[in-house]
């Protein structure tokens, strides 16, 4: 029997995989229509899709599949992050009711005095309704079974979690002059100082990214000058990433390759979690962009 010679990435991190002109050339790819058939278009890397459009499509049990796996492509080899506009409405999913039930709650903490925001921001740059899934539930059953009802959610879950997940969610109100975040990830190993990232071998850094899913629904609309979240396609594949993120050599890239996009009221968004990300600045004067951050979980987490 021959001798069969397996090759592999080193079981830690490296300096080569520091290397941040590769990383340039990986983030400046591009996603071509071909890779992503059912969007209707491509802005800036991310697929774009028609939320109400899927509908039939989700119906069809091979049409739906074959959707996910489009998705699940787009989420993990491709640019990482998709869109689904008109993804929530007020007919089917009682978008606006929701909103309404969110500035209540934030009325209600103001009122017993406790400015809720959260240490990614300064005090009074924004507003939260932590656990905004449980008490949306709380407050109106009926209201919460109409938006979670969505495809869009369903489907961008299903996507990259499979049929068994676990939805938790944060309200977040960006008040006008609230300042952009640094570029960074997330879930998990992201919340660890670079000095305890590095104590997980290569596999975790690459798993921890399969165990949750990031999104968000639009409650306002959301111009570029209020502030949508920056994201750095396919910046997901860089397999140091979690500690990169936080080196200056790699946000300067980060902000050379950045990508915002305007949503309207309704749009859903998905990003892997690796992702590099941050919010951006509310420059506007009396705009306070409103959107339901979503933290989807996987069974096996």
């Amino acid at each position: 029997m021959r001798d069969v010679t397996i090759t592999s990435a080193p079981s830690w991190l490296v300096d080569d995989d520091y290397d941040v002109t590769a990383f340039r050339e990986l983030v400046g790819r591009s996603t071509h229509a071909s890779d992503v058939p059912h969007a209707v278009a491509i802005e800036r890397t991310v697929p774009i899709y028609d939320g109400q459009g899927i509908r039939d499509v989700a119906r069809d049990p091979v049409r739906r599949k074959a959707l996910i796996g489009e998705i699940a492509w787009a989420l993990g080899q491709g640019p990482g992050v998709v869109v689904f506009q008109r993804g929530l409405t007020d007919a089917d999913n009682r978008l606006s009711d929701a909103t309404a039930i969110f500035h209540q709650i934030i009325a209600e903490q103001h009122a017993a005095g406790r400015a809720v925001g959260d240490h990614f921001a300064k005090p009074g740059s924004n507003d939260r309704v932590w656990n905004s899934h449980e008490k949306l539930a709380q407050r109106d059953p009926e209201v919460f079974v109409a938006y979670y009802s969505a495809d869009a959610i369903s489907i961008g879950c299903e996507a990259w979690l499979g049929p068994h997940f676990q939805i938790s969610a944060q309200v977040n109100r960006v008040n006008p002059g609230g300042t952009a975040q640094s570029p960074h990830r997330d879930y998990h190993v992201g919340f660890y100082t670079p000095e305890e990232m590095d104590r997980f071998p290569r596999h975790v850094h690459l798993m921890s990214q399969a165990l949750t899913l990031q999104g968000a629904v639009a409650h306002t609309d959301v111009p570029l000058e209020s502030g949508p979240t920056m994201l750095l396609p396919f910046s997901q594949l860089c397999h140091a990433g979690f500690i990169a993120a936080l080196r200056d050599d790699f946000r300067e890239v980060f902000h050379e390759h950045k990508v915002q996009l305007p949503l309207r009221d309704g749009d859903v968004v998905f990003f892997n979690p690796a992702v590099m990300h941050g919010a951006g600045a509310n420059v506007t004067a009396d705009f306070e962009r409103v959107v339901n951050l979503l933290q989807v979980s996987s069974a096996f987490g």
